[in-house]
């Protein structure tokens, strides 16, 4: 799956992904409108809107991006409807031809991990058939429970040309309370670095010489991402904070490896609702999804700037 990415960000000049994470407060009210007069202001109507609001801003940004970044908290908080929206959300990003990054933040051990690996990048047997469940192509996953936790997904990612993205330094404030711990000398998420390149040995692209096993390293800690992108060269980094959570491209440059590659930047809200954003109102609630497409242009560029110049 490494391959497929680092040939769509070739094609599309784009290291980004854009994070679907659909709330009420972001969805039109035409679309809202509509949608509890069909289903009634209950879990189903909203998951109808986020299906909507969903299927505009896949459409419009679909030829400028790579891949799309469900996180399914947002679709898991409308229970059975919900999720059914997040299937087909996959699905119909993957009909349009964009790599599907499913944000579940699994970490389990045992047999427990090996269903969640199952469940969202692998294959269910059932009687004769081999079946895919939810089916994204790369997942990020939680390395708390160590490698009992991982290695079952790196086994789903060697049997179908998946990937995962490990959780090493997140972009959330609170994140050094354990992230930052100095243990023998280094800070912890350099530990976890160091576990990343060994769990992604066996899955090394030929092709492009990156690791099925990536690594999470968030955008509002870009002195630590210069350090975590040379120990961990082969691994692509999924950078989430961008925008909303106060990163920027200039502070993105040395995520990024000598080729321009190696990073795949998220935004999410500060594309899905740029609507609501001062610079893009003129676009209005009916033009939410020509919002969304504006707002990647701009990240875009503002990208292209901060690799060219590091």
């Amino acid at each position: 799956m490494i391959e497929t990415l680092v040939k769509k960000i070739k094609e599309t000049q784009a290291p980004i992904v854009v994070g679907l994470d659909p709330n009420l407060n972001f969805v039109p009210e035409y679309i809202k409108e509509k949608a509890f007069k069909e289903a009634g202001e209950s879990l189903e109507g909203a998951a109808l809107a986020f299906k909507e609001y969903n299927k505009g801003i896949i459409d419009s940004i679909a030829d400028l991006v790579p891949a799309v970044k469900p996180q399914i908290a947002m679709y898991e908080q409308l229970g059975i409807p919900g999720m059914e929206v997040f299937e087909w959300t996959v699905d119909y990003a993957h009909k349009k031809g964009l790599v599907v990054i499913g944000d579940i933040k699994r970490g389990d051990i045992g047999s427990t991990s090996e269903m969640y690996a199952v469940g969202h990048i692998g294959k269910t047997k059932i009687g004769n058939n081999l079946i895919p469940a939810f089916d994204e192509d790369i997942v990020t996953v939680n390395p708390y429970l160590g490698s009992d936790g991982v290695l079952p997904f790196v086994k789903v990612c060697e049997a179908e040309k998946k990937g995962i993205f490990v959780l090493v330094k997140t972009s959330n404030p609170s994140s050094g309370e354990f992230q930052d711990r100095v243990i023998d000398g280094r800070a912890l998420y350099e530990h976890v670095a160091e576990k990343v390149v060994e769990w992604g040995q066996s899955t090394i692209d030929p092709e492009t010489g990156y690791s099925e096993v990536g690594a999470v390293v968030g955008a509002t800690y870009p002195e630590q991402g210069k350090i975590l992108r040379k120990l961990m060269p082969k691994a692509y980094i999924l950078v989430p904070g961008y925008g909303a959570q106060g990163g920027k491209g200039s502070d993105l440059a040395y995520f990024f490896n000598d080729d321009g590659l190696g990073a795949i930047v998220n935004s999410s809200r500060g594309i899905i609702a740029a609507y609501k954003q001062e610079q893009y109102a003129k676009c209005g609630e009916e033009g939410y999804a020509e919002a969304s497409r504006l707002a990647v242009l701009d990240m875009k560029e503002d990208l292209r700037q901060a690799i060219e110049n590091r």
